[in-house]
């Protein structure tokens, strides 16, 4: 597992060319993304262009070599404009996680990195099983190998933007005689595998992750395999790395939310001058719940850096940390709730319109996607269970 520390990076300059970027590939083409439930192209061809897709490949392979962390603030700034492109980006890195952490030492993977950094390349996942129950730690599916090649077949009920991947990390289990715990997770080519689609994807929110359910059946080379197991990269990378990272993004939905909620209070400021408008005071008290939800972020990706430079594996053996990354992801799905439904009060009748320059109209449909991805009461249960067998420390 990689554990380098993040580089130095100028964040701020980082920041501002995203947000230009954002402004010119992402925001006037959010609505259309949303109404049409179509995969952001634009955004990602944007993204591309300027290499954010191997943010988190190290510089000796040609990426920016940034921390989870940093990751984080590039979600976030996504966040602020379309929401749809900042999962998806989240997604992605995710993924790309997986790999730097757990498979650096393999030549297959190593090249594979490099290939992401040259061509761009956009990586989905198939964890969850139809008959699992949204279980991702346990699969029916079971790998078929030999010394040379694998093929697979799995009943995915979703996989976000698998049309638009060029490949997918599935799990399944190590071989067919394996309990369903003995996990496995596989590098699949997008030319590799057919995708037979057997749901759509029809959502209140997050529309643009196109995110139906497929039948996947795929072969390839035994040296997809990443070499250690998914039981290992899910307590280490996958868990803590999607929390983060969706979290991130849920904070720059809220933020850009609350802007648009400012400009109310701006227009009626100016109407009444010398008097501050009671919407002020609301505004005021949505930014604390927005103050808490970043702090929450900022702790929580520290302590995983600092889990990560320790380069001590059992550290992620304990449940401590498991329920920590939980609640952050409770907290922070909760928080962005409670935030867009504050804007919306305070922004009144426009906020409210769909034609409005200030609707938070997907706002608040995208926020609510945020307790329903890996269910928060599934996500409660488990942290029920740890805190049964926990040693107080």
């Amino acid at each position: 597992m990689d554990q380098s520390g993040p580089r130095p990076v100028d964040m701020s300059s980082l920041l501002e060319g995203l947000h230009r970027v954002c402004q010119h590939a992402l925001a006037p083409h959010a609505e259309a993304v949303d109404r049409d439930a179509r995969f952001p192209a634009e955004s990602f061809a944007a993204l591309r262009s300027g290499a954010w897709l191997s943010a988190l490949v190290p510089t000796e392979l040609g990426g920016m070599a940034l921390s989870v962390a940093q990751v984080g603030r590039i979600c976030e700034v996504l966040g602020r404009y379309c929401a749809s492109t900042a999962m998806i980006y989240a997604m992605h890195q995710i993924q790309v996680a997986c790999l730097v952490h757990h498979a650096l030492d393999a030549p297959f993977f190593r090249d594979y990195l490099r290939e992401l950094v040259d061509r761009q390349l956009l990586l989905a996942s198939a964890t969850t099983e139809a008959g699992m129950g949204g279980d991702i730690r346990s699969s029916i599916c079971a790998l078929q190998r030999d010394a040379t090649s694998f093929t697979l077949e799995k009943e995915a009920p979703v996989i976000s933007y698998g049309e638009s991947a060029d490949a997918i990390l599935v799990t399944c289990r190590r071989a067919s005689d394996a309990p369903r715990s003995d996990q496995v997770l596989v590098l699949v080519r997008r030319s590799d595998c057919v995708l037979t689609k057997v749901s759509e994807w029809d959502t209140l929110g997050f529309r643009g992750t196109c995110s139906p359910g497929f039948r996947l059946t795929a072969q390839g080379s035994a040296d997809q395999v990443l070499p250690c197991p998914y039981a290992r990269i899910h307590s280490q990378t996958m868990h803590p790395v999607a929390h983060l990272l969706w979290s991130s993004l849920w904070l720059g939905l809220a933020t850009d939310a609350l802007d648009r909620a400012r400009t109310a209070v701006r227009a009626e400021a100016r109407r009444s001058p010398g008097v501050t408008p009671i919407s002020a005071t609301r505004l005021a008290e949505a930014e604390q719940v927005r103050f808490s939800m970043r702090t929450s972020i900022e702790d929580t990706a520290a302590e995983y850096q600092r889990m990560l430079d320790r380069a001590d594996a059992t550290a992620f053996e304990g449940f401590g940390f498991a329920i920590r990354i939980n609640n952050l992801k409770l907290s922070c799905s909760q928080q962005v709730v409670d935030i867009v439904s504050r804007a919306m009060l305070i922004g009144g009748i426009a906020s409210y319109r769909n034609d409005s320059q200030t609707s938070l109209g997907r706002h608040l449909r995208d926020a609510y996607g945020a307790a329903l991805m890996v269910n928060n009461d599934r996500i409660l249960g488990h942290n029920a269970t740890m805190q049964i067998v926990q040693r107080e420390t």
